[in-house]
């Protein structure tokens, strides 16, 4: 098993999955390649939610939906959360600061607001796709 734990947004995840060649698909390939990505069934099953949402039928089509999302599930390492967090300002984000807290994640890649106000949480770095290609540098 590699050093490096991470967690990643949902919208970080589905501009991956829709955009072959954006910053969140190269973060995410590069946390593919150089750590382990987490996730909880509240994350994932954000994700699939959000995922098979009809307005990107006109950027991916469903059976590529469906496919991202099984190919996440079984790359991801799935993992309980411990303990309830409540300082995110938008109280559907704290589910990914308690993922992060409970796996002692490396980093949290987002490009949401909320989140990266929070920089760092608990130690653990919050950035977004740009400054994770830029900056965090992985312990192999």
């Amino acid at each position: 098993m590699r050093n490096n734990f991470f967690v990643v947004d949902t919208n970080t995840l589905v501009s991956a999955f829709i955009f072959r060649y954006s910053n969140p698909r190269k973060a995410f390939e590069k946390v593919v390649k150089e750590g382990e990505v987490f996730a909880s069934l509240k994350t994932y099953n954000e994700l699939s939610e959000v995922l098979l949402r009809p307005k990107f039928d006109k950027y991916i089509s469903s059976k590529e939906k469906l496919l991202a999302l099984k190919e996440f599930k079984d790359l991801a390492i799935f993992s309980e959360t411990s303990e309830t967090i409540t300082e995110c300002r938008d109280p559907k984000d704290n589910k990914f600061l308690e993922l992060a807290v409970a796996v002692k994640a490396s980093c949290i890649i987002t490009g949401d607001k909320d989140l990266l106000i929070l920089h760092p949480f608990r130690n653990i770095p919050i950035l977004s796709a740009v400054d994770f290609l830029n900056n965090f540098q992985t312990t192999l």
